[in-house]
């Protein structure tokens, strides 16, 4: 990407996948407050956390010359049955693909997957600031819905966490069941 020929594709993830996954996670967890988790998960966990996600959402990779560079997921927002149609997203790709298009590639191919299982509204909460993630959202169609703040405390100090909102389908009155 970023002005190189590619044979980047984005695919639905497997549990093969799990480990690629995990490494690209790792640096966000111990470099940065992108994410609160602080310890990063082993290849086991998030080979867990593919299999949650796809058995009711989706789990997209991409793959670039036979490797996975990045991964974007779909995931329950809220247990309580009213917010069956909503989902939290979050995308995250190696740090050398950031502002190369592979964010987009991937969420496009995730909300499509979503709207086609039936969820009408897709979260991302990001860490502010965040510049790169903010744009891409933006561009992508997502509101700023609100800010969390000093609402997690990681890398010696508070952080704020701006959630926007982005409807994937017409929410329509009543909706479908998501599938």
């Amino acid at each position: 990407m970023g002005g190189q020929k590619t044979t980047a594709a984005v695919r639905d993830a497997g549990p093969g996948d799990a480990a690629a996954c995990a490494a690209i996670y790792a640096p966000y967890v111990r470099d940065t407050a992108i994410t609160f988790e602080l310890e990063p998960p082993g290849a086991e966990e998030m080979a867990e956390r593919i299999a949650d996600s796809t058995a009711g959402h989706a789990w997209v990779v991409l793959e670039d010359g036979g490797r996975v560079v990045g991964y974007a997921y779909g995931k329950v927002l809220n247990t309580r049955p009213a917010y069956r149609f909503s989902c939290e997203v979050s995308v995250y790709v190696e740090r050398e693909r950031r502002r190369s298009g592979a964010g987009r590639a991937l969420y496009e191919a995730l909300f499509d997957r979503l709207r086609k299982r039936g969820y009408r509204i897709a979260v991302a909460g990001m860490t502010v600031p965040n510049d790169a993630s903010e744009g891409l959202h933006l561009a992508l169609g997502f509101s700023l819905v609100g800010t969390y703040t000093n609402i997690g405390y990681k890398l010696g100090r508070w952080h704020d966490v701006a959630w926007f909102q982005l409807e994937l389908a017409d929410p329509g009155t009543p909706p479908a069941e998501p599938r």
